[in-house]
């Protein structure tokens, strides 16, 4: 970890810890007040379980209006679920027909995004917990409004502790996405480490820009949607935040707006001084925002800071001797690189200087109307929910088809292990059989599979590992005491860090919320130790028939890379398209600025203000491709990781998928290294213009050749490089797409085909 923060205190400073809190508290809350006060500790459970429902939903993320709408829709399905549940609990045929159907109703929620997975699954695990006993019907009436009033209760309570904590998660939040970017600073500190591996690096660097992408895209979705107004209550905290993430992507931006090329940097500059001093640079910085972080999510002020002025003057007299040893005239790009990394430190830290400062004063000439466009919510993540994506995904070649069969097979096959125990157990009925192992099985099988095989396999482990530990805990504590008082203090411990775990560190989040279900039970009927080993079997049974049904229509990462390399190669075209585009109207406002000033200007009023409308127009469209290129390059990155952990056998185009996963990370960092550099320009230089052309046709999948020289003059230089790699990368894009695309086969129209079989001959 890049920050010297222990990662305990940046935990329980989170809004990991502090919606884990919320959520136990709601849930909880039923127990204690009916089982403490009353005494109904059987009335509170069930409460609980139907607050669980909605306590899974109740996650950060996405409008506050669409959340309310998301857990009212589970306290429905919820409801209607342990009716159903309910009902068919105590018929073994109905229990049989109705369990599968469920399950793969509800594993097809997965379309709608991973909002509509969490409400889904929410459903399915309230069905589950329904199912663990046989049920007359006069008694599934008063369980199911016991568990209608416990998610009722939890959405009341999820309300009013939002209000009394209105800005604490969105500073928490902002908190974890600074953390993300500490990290990625740091790795890419790394880089200038000639001791280091470059190939172990890329690879850090990938998998830390993947996670720190969904992180800054959850800080977005938070803070964007909950601007400063201009007046009332917390307006200053909201510009603060706002200033905060602002600064923050402007690191981003910093360190991805040109790819270095560091395998140069070795060979010519590999003994300098200059490479210590720029990873002890990034370094210091990367412990600065590490600081700033937790000073946000405590609401606390930076004062504090370690200073990069050696290291910046230090590189300065580096890069000075070797000016004066002709590097410029004799080694021009490795110059043009050095020069690059100084002036990248002294931005960031001028960036991380102004960021230090708003956590103690906030800006108060923030241009908050610039803010409030409306064009700011294509910034925001969005999640349709349409019937027609549920009914055009009811086909085998869906993934979400495939995967909610395997969970319908998989409950099945649990159901089927639950009704062969009567054999083995004489005393227990077929009725009681069902209900009282496959129920947990089930269980087992809903929390660990997934849709990819290789996160089945990671999760089967970490579950199986996880339970175990939650049940020898669980034995501990049953020999140790009998007191219900304990157990009740115990179960809150256990489900506030299952829940603050869930997303951190699966295996943990496993042995705590084994231990809150077993106690959980304890309240309902005393079983004992002989329970936590029921348990510990079922779950061995429900892991091993997970595993076994991720292979039944599976769906292998490597049937996606094609597509998702598509996706990420679509994400550059249209950053390339809107960056000149901005580049252009920056280039006709620059000029009319200069003509106004030379009192010969040459536009209207008129005119200058449609200039300056198209202008932020074309701002605001390049940062959201930009946003997009990096969703899609962390979606490509994901699946070709996850694919690479998945059985040799099944791992196509390895060599390929990794070339395309660099070179479009090599093109998205140059796009946003040249287009301010364009936009700067009076006029484009021929040999420049010729070299943008070639490269736009180039990522078109069209002919094209890049001109063998182009203008170096002046600040031109700085230009010429990322021309240079822009190209290259262009050009191996498309060799390897069309091998890619040739390799794909059947789903490719003819043409593609042929062309891409001409290409490869």
């Amino acid at each position: 970890m890049a920050s010297p923060i222990p990662q305990l205190k940046q935990f329980l400073y989170s809004h990991y810890f502090l919606g884990g809190l919320r959520q136990s508290i709601g849930v909880l809350l039923p127990v204690i007040i009916l089982g403490r006060f009353f005494g109904h500790y059987d009335i509170g459970v069930i409460a609980s379980m139907g607050a669980t429902c909605v306590a899974i939903i109740d996650q950060p993320g996405g409008p506050r209006r669409y959340r309310n709408n998301e857990m009212l829709g589970g306290i429905a399905l919820g409801t209607l679920t342990v009716a159903l549940t309910g009902l068919a609990s105590s018929e073994p045929l109905l229990l049989v027909l109705c369990v599968p159907l469920l399950c793969f109703l509800y594993s097809m929620f997965s379309v709608f995004g991973r909002r509509g997975g969490l409400i889904g699954f929410a459903a399915l695990l309230l069905m589950t917990l329904t199912m663990r006993f046989p049920m007359q019907p006069q008694e599934v009436l008063a369980h199911t409004l016991y568990s209608f009033f416990g998610g009722l209760s939890y959405y009341l309570f999820s309300t009013l502790f939002r209000r009394l904590l209105w800005y604490r998660e969105e500073r928490q939040t902002l908190a974890v996405a600074l953390f993300a970017t500490a990290q990625y600073m740091e790795a890419r500190a790394q880089f200038y480490d000639p001791g280091s591996d470059l190939d172990d690096c890329y690879r850090r660097l990938i998998n830390l820009q993947s996670d720190m992408t969904d992180k800054h895209q959850a800080a977005r979705d938070m803070v964007l949607r909950e601007l400063p107004r201009g007046h009332g209550r917390g307006d200053y905290h909201r510009r603060a935040l706002l200033t905060i993430f602002l600064n923050m992507v402007s690191i981003l931006d910093s360190l991805v707006a040109t790819y270095t090329d560091y395998t140069v940097l070795r060979r010519q500059v590999a003994d300098s001084d200059f490479m210590v001093f720029a990873r002890d640079g990034l370094h210091k910085l990367s412990l600065d925002i590490g600081r700033i972080a937790m000073n946000v999510s405590r609401s606390s002020s930076t004062r504090r800071r370690a200073s990069v002025k050696a290291e910046i003057r230090a590189m300065e007299y580096e890069l000075e001797h070797y000016r004066r040893q002709g590097m410029p005239e004799k080694d021009p790009e490795t110059y043009a690189l050095l020069v690059q990394v100084l002036r990248r430190l002294r931005n960031l830290n001028r960036i991380v200087d102004h960021m230090a400062g708003q956590t103690h004063r906030a800006s108060q000439n923030l241009p908050v109307d610039q803010y409030l466009n409306k064009s700011l919510s294509r910034f925001l993540s969005r999640e349709d929910v349409r019937l027609g994506m549920l009914t055009s995904n009811l086909k085998l070649k869906s993934s979400h088809f495939r995967y909610a069969a395997r969970v319908s097979i998989a409950s099945m096959i649990a159901l089927g292990v639950g009704s062969l125990s009567s054999h083995f157990e004489a005393q227990l009925g077929l009725v009681s059989a069902l209900t009282a192992h496959s129920y947990w099985i089930i269980l087992t099988i809903l929390v660990i599979m997934k849709p990819g095989f290789a996160t089945t396999r990671q999760r089967n482990g970490w579950r199986l590992f996880g339970t175990v530990l939650g049940c020898a805990a669980a034995f501990v504590l049953f020999k140790l005491t009998d007191n219900r008082e304990i157990y009740l203090a115990a179960m809150l411990l256990a489900y506030l860090l299952g829940n603050s775990l869930v997303q951190l560190n699966f295996m943990l989040s496993a042995l705590f919320n084994t231990i809150f279900v077993i106690l959980s039970f304890q309240f309902l009927s005393t079983g004992g130790s002989f329970i936590i080993g029921e348990r510990l079997v079922d779950t061995l049974i429900g892991c091993a028939i997970a595993m076994a049904a991720s292979y039944l229509l599976p769906s292998w990462e490597a049937n996606a890379m094609t597509s998702l390399a598509r996706a990420a190669l679509a994400a550059n075209q249209e950053f390339w398209r809107t960056g000149l585009e901005f580049a252009r109207l920056s280039r006709l406002h620059n000029q009319g600025v200069k003509e106004r000033q030379d009192s010969a200007p040459a536009q209207t009023d008129a005119q200058r203000d449609q200039l300056d409308l198209e202008l932020m127009e074309a701002d605001t469209a390049w940062q959201v491709a930009n946003k997009n290129v990096h969703i899609a390059f962390s979606n490509f990155a994901s699946a070709f990781y996850r694919m690479m952990d998945e059985p040799v056998s099944r791992q196509r185009n390895v060599s390929l998928l990794n070339n395309l996963l660099i070179q479009n990370h090599v093109l998205a960092s140059q796009i946003s290294a040249a287009v301010p550099l364009l936009a700067n320009l009076t006029e484009v230089p021929p040999g420049i213009a010729q070299s943008l052309q070639a490269i736009g046709a180039l990522i078109q999948d069209q002919d094209a050749e890049p001109p063998a020289s182009i203008e170096t003059e002046g600040d031109l230089a700085m230009l010429a490089y990322p021309i240079r790699q822009m190209s290259k990368a262009a050009q191996l894009i498309r060799q390897d797409m069309r091998g890619l695309e040739y390799e794909a086969g059947p789903q490719l129209p003819t043409e593609h085909k042929s062309a891409a079989g001409q290409s490869t001959a």
